[in-house]
């Protein structure tokens, strides 16, 4: 019997990447909660499997085979691009095998994990959480600026890319499951009226059935870590990197 994948989970932009793809491939999954604002990522446990401290990661207890033990076929893997690839690999889903299509898929993936992630998570952090922390709001109008501004070239670029087609790489793929959690326009200070063919994607994608299950994993642990209070400041702390737990 196929046990399920372990997902080491938090429900932010990063986790519903890897939620969002086991939904869709029907791979069994049980969710171990990473609590990010009170400093779970940091536990040995966790650091264990994600040597970052960052979720999400997942464990495999019915991975390939391993050469250095034998006995063993669990398999860990931190990074959610490197998870999304292994969950395509070991399902044949959504990840195609032909080179030329694989590589199409590839390069958007990549550039969600190197660019529109980073990038649109700084903007979120210096629209939403940055005037939490530092009072005087001139020291955060450069970074709310620089970093507001390079996410609409980014959108603007799958605007681009999505003028003549309905998904990033061809057919629906962990390309689009990686960056469709990063369009989040009411926190990022973007008019989605300047990209509707990001716009119609983003709808078109949020519409699967699997991509709304895997969004709404864990929904009712969130919090607002922008809120007032020394609960929500405690965790900013954790979060933000000021001190570790």
């Amino acid at each position: 019997m196929t046990r399920p994948i372990q997902l080491w989970y938090w429900p932010t932009p990063n986790g519903w990447k890897v939620s969002i793809a086991l939904e869709e491939m029907g791979v069994p999954y049980e969710v171990v909660p990473v609590n990010i604002g009170m400093g779970e990522q940091f536990e040995p446990a966790f650091q264990a499997i994600s040597p970052n401290g960052r979720m999400p990661a997942i464990v495999d207890s019915d991975g390939p085979a391993n050469p250095d033990n034998p006995d063993s076929t669990s398999l860990a893997i931190f990074e959610s691009g490197a998870i999304l690839q292994y969950l395509g690999n070991k399902t044949g889903l959504f990840y195609p095998s032909d080179i030329r299509q694989r590589a199409e898929v590839d390069q958007w993936l990549f550039w969600q994990v190197g660019g529109l992630g980073p990038m649109a998570g700084q903007t979120h952090h210096f629209r939403q959480y940055a005037p939490a922390i530092i009072k005087d709001q001139r020291q955060i109008a450069y970074g709310v600026r620089r970093y507001t501004d390079e996410t609409h070239r980014l959108y603007g670029v799958l605007n681009r890319r999505l003028a003549d087609r309905e998904y990033l790489a061809g057919e629906y793929s962990i390309a689009d499951m990686a960056a469709w959690p990063w369009i989040l326009p009411e926190h990022q200070g973007q008019d989605m009226s300047h990209f509707p063919h990001l716009a119609a994607w983003l709808e078109r994608v949020g519409a699967r059935p699997a991509v709304k299950a895997g969004r709404a994993v864990g929904e009712n642990l969130r919090s607002n870590l922008a809120a007032s209070g020394k609960a929500a400041e405690d965790a900013r702390k954790i979060l933000f990197g000021q001190r570790a737990r």
